[in-house]
């Protein structure tokens, strides 16, 4: 994703800054999607492993990119609090 677009994107809802998924999240988030078990904020069945996604910089929310596109729309948003432990990467603390 381009740098520049990732540095001008917020979430739509709390205007919170977004950064890339970790690899570690990536995997974290798709297997749950594989076992069937995420849903979006709007409550739809996430069906759809992900091969690029953002997050809110206080971990909450994440948002799926298609083809280098980011989906930004609040109800295709997918609450973190669904995975409990959810990973944080090295050196990026979870903000309360």
């Amino acid at each position: 994703m381009d740098k520049r677009l990732l540095d001008i994107l917020c979430c739509p809802v709390s205007k919170r800054p977004l950064r890339p998924l970790t690899s570690t999240e990536l995997n974290t988030l798709n297997a749950a999607i594989g076992a069937g078990s995420v849903d979006t904020v709007a409550g739809e069945r996430v069906s759809e492993a992900f091969g690029e996604g953002l997050i809110t910089t206080d971990e909450k929310v994440i948002y799926r990119v298609d083809d280098g596109i980011p989906v930004m729309l609040p109800e295709q948003g997918i609450g973190t609090t669904q995975f409990p432990g959810f990973p944080s990467p090295a050196g990026v603390p979870q903000n309360p």
